[in-house]
Formats: C-alpha cells, structure tokens, sequence
C-alpha cells in the first residue's frame, strides 16, 4: 500500500506542477501584468519550468529506490513500471484537474483558449513520454517478457485500448519478476553464512547431447553461480556434444581422475542432465569408476529411450547418415574431436536403452538418485511441441523429450512442473532460456537437492 501512494504522489506531481506553471502564470497576466515587471515574471516562470523540467527528465532514466539490493536491472525494471503508471495515473488527475479548475472555472478568473491549448498538449505529451519510456524500460529489462509476449507489445502497441491491456498485462508480470528478486536477495542474506550447498565432495556437472561446456555460454545458467554462492564446488564434465556413451564416459573418467587430483577429494557427486546421466553411468559401471563416485543425480535422463527417437530412426537411411554428417563437421569445429551424431542419437532408442541398461547396472556403494518434469501442453515450449504430442500418448507425461517413465532411475525423487498451463520443459531443467517461471524456481530446485546431498553425507 506505501508503495502504490508514494507512485501516485509521484504521477501527481507532473500535472500539478504544470498546471501549477500555466495557472500562475494566467493568473499573473490577468492581476499583475502592470505591477510586476515581465522579465522577473519571465524569470521566475523559466526557474520553476527548469525546476521541474529537471525532476521530470530524473524520473525518466533513473532506476527505482529499494533498501533490497536487487540489483540494476530489476531497479530499472520496476522503475518502468513505475513510469507506465504514473503517466496512466498523470492522465487522470490532469484530467481531474481540467474539470475542476478549466470547465467549473474556480475562482474569479477566466482563462483564455490559449492556456487551455498549452496546458492539454503539455500534459498529454508529458503523459505518453513516461508511459512510453516505461515501456521501453519493460520491453528490454524484463526476462519474463518471452520473445513471443515481445512481439505482442511491437504489434499492439499502435492499437488504441488494446496497447493499454498488454501494457497493464507486461507491467504484471514485471512486478512478479521484481517480487521473486526481492525474495531471492532476502533469502540470499538469510543464507549468507550457511554454507547450504558445501558438500563434502565437489559436484561435478554433466551437460546432455549437443551442447558443450562453453566458456561464455554455461550449459546450466544461473545454477552453478547460486551453488557456488552457497559453498558448492562445481566442476564441468567437458565431454562431447556427440560423442557416443563409451567416447564421452571416456572423457569423464579422465575428468574425474582430474578433480580429484585437483581437489585431494577422495569421490565427486555427478550432477547429469539428459544424456549426461548415461554418459555417467557408463563411466562407474563399464569403466569402473564406482569407488570415485559417491552419487549420481540424473535430471531428465532418458534411461529407458525415446519413443520419438524410435520414430526418428526410421527415416531413410540415406537421410539420416546426410543429416549425421552435417551435424559431425559442424560439432567438430566447435571442438568435438570424435563426433558421431548416427550413433549417439541411435543410442537413445528404447531398444538400444534396454540393452544399456542390462550391461550398466548400478553399482555397489553409489548412491544413485532421478528427477523428471513435464510439459502440460505441446504449446508450452516451440521446439518440444511435435516430439511431446508423440510421446504422450505412448508414454504418458513427458518433457517434450523424455518420459516421466524413462526418467526414473535410483531413488526418484519428484516430477517438476508449476501451476500454470505451461509445465517444466526439458530444457527448462538446465536453465536454458534464463527465464522464472510462476510456481517453479529451477536454481532453488538444485540449491534443494544439492543441501540434501549434503544432508547425506555427500
């Protein structure tokens, strides 16, 4: 409530000040013209127009106040949707005032047209300016503004009430965005000396297929930072983006041999996303990586196949080597030195992931836990639309990749989603899009499972 009066004192103060100005000054032509001299009326009037003129300009590029350091671009954020309203609101009191002092005439005094005139085009200008820097601070601050909620606002924003939704509808969703980042600095202060996430091995972090661990780009987002910031110590698997199970378990098991050398650990705890979880359980059970591995959290990891890779094997086999070649010497100047897309893709059918599965067991004195999400509707992520309408009727509910089913291995935790008609995509599990979605916090997600593998005694 303290908030909403102190954004109307501030949308009040422009129209006031206006008329405050152009009323002043009317009144002083009418009662003073031969009593005060021109260039002090002009001078007084020039002060109070720079005055205000300079407090106006500030209340367009200076970012929000908050005693909670969320940071820059949230102040910014909800410094726009500071500016949105109180033009909205600066329309209405000028509105107000136009009714009580121009059509009711207070006082004895008559304005001209003129005033009239100057007063309507000042304050509606003044007006739309803010609203539209306030959108714009929106349009290019906000990360819950999807590229699609953008292309609305550029669309709609010349339509008349239509704009004036979307705008109230973006101005929402900013204040959600701020309110979760108020929220994740307060618990951040809570957390300042907790050490949540110090496990007693480091955590190392498995990518799936065709991505890299990339030195200005991370595969997980803002997890690894909000880990480390709780006392993690994170490592990367730096295997391939498609390379095959055995040449990526290769890779990890030189990785691990790496860290502990590094560390003087005496085990890792392996954090894998998607195809990463096989790659991991490859290197503890073929490669004998077991007395190394303390845990094994798998997020998404199609243990028992793809119903949709299954379809997509069956495309013509000509077609398919094409496309695996094309993938092979793109991936391979990005650094993969064995890439084999045929072959890493064929790997996730379910009958190659039986097959696996019976030659890569769980091993003894590894603690092996899974987690899944679902996607509600094909609508909820572009890219996972057609592959989850194959999946659902034959597996039931899934990511947009893998199946809840397929998902489960170990001790299985949970199936992540939110409230809304959305859900949790496959992508989503990793951060991808660097995106908050309502009911679901991915980075609090890992912060919670990493505390309990502490809890453990990992």
């Amino acid at each position: 409530m303290k908030r909403k009066i102190k954004l109307l004192i501030r949308a009040l103060f422009f129209p006031c000040a206006l008329n405050f100005i152009l009323l002043s000054d009317a009144v002083n032509q009418k009662m003073s013209t031969s009593q005060i001299p021109f260039a002090v009326r002009i001078g007084v009037l020039s002060i109070l127009c720079g005055y205000f003129l300079l407090i106006y300009l500030s209340l367009l590029v200076m970012p929000a106040f908050d005693r909670v350091k969320t940071g820059l671009r949230a102040r910014m954020m909800l410094g726009g949707r500071n500016l949105v309203y109180g033009g909205l609101y600066s329309i209405a009191a000028q509105i107000a005032v136009f009714l009580i002092f121009y059509i009711n005439k207070a006082g004895p005094y008559e304005f001209g047209i003129g005033v009239l005139t100057a007063n309507a085009i000042l304050a509606s200008a003044g007006a739309f300016l803010l609203i539209f820097a306030g959108a714009v601070r929106i349009f290019f601050t906000s990360r819950r503004l999807s590229i699609a909620r953008r292309i609305v606002i550029l669309l709609t924003m010349w339509i008349p009430a239509v704009n004036l939704f979307v705008l109230i509808y973006a101005c929402r969703l900013v204040y959600e965005e701020y309110d979760f980042e108020r929220e994740k600095v307060l618990l951040r202060e809570l957390r300042a000396d907790t050490e949540l996430c110090q496990t007693r091995y480091p955590l190392l972090m498995l990518h799936g297929v065709g991505f890299r661990d990339l030195r200005y780009f991370n595969y997980w987002g803002r997890i690894p930072a909000e880990l480390m910031r709780n006392g993690a110590v994170i490592y990367y698997g730096n295997q391939e983006a498609f390379g095959t199970i055995a040449c990526n378990g290769e890779d990890i098991r030189t990785r691990i041999f790496e860290i502990l050398k590094e560390t003087g650990a005496e085990k890792v705890n392996i954090i894998a996303h998607s195809k990463g979880g096989l790659d991991a359980r490859y290197a503890i059970s073929t490669l004998k990586m077991a007395p190394y591995v303390a845990s094994l959290t798998t997020m998404s990891t199609p243990h028992r196949g793809c119903r949709f890779v299954d379809y997509a094997c069956r495309l013509p086999e000509g077609l398919y080597r094409f496309v695996a070649s094309c993938f092979d010497r793109t991936f391979g100047k990005f650094g993969d030195k064995n890439p084999d897309f045929y072959t890493a893709t064929h790997q996730f059918s379910t009958k190659a992931s039986a097959q696996f599965n019976r030659e890569n067991p769980n091993a003894p004195g590894v603690y092996y836990q899974s987690y899944a999400s679902k996607m509600k509707y094909p609508w909820s992520h572009l890219l996972l639309g057609i592959p989850w309408c194959i999946i659902r009727p034959l597996e039931g509910d899934n990511d947009g990749l893998v199946s809840i089913e397929s998902a489960k291995w170990g001790d299985f935790q949970e199936v992540f989603t939110n409230q809304r008609t959305r859900g949790i995509s496959h992508g989503d599990m990793i951060d991808l899009k660097r995106e908050d979605y309502k009911g679901f916090d991915v980075v609090e997600a890992y912060v919670q499972l990493t505390a309990k593998l502490k809890e453990r005694g990992f």
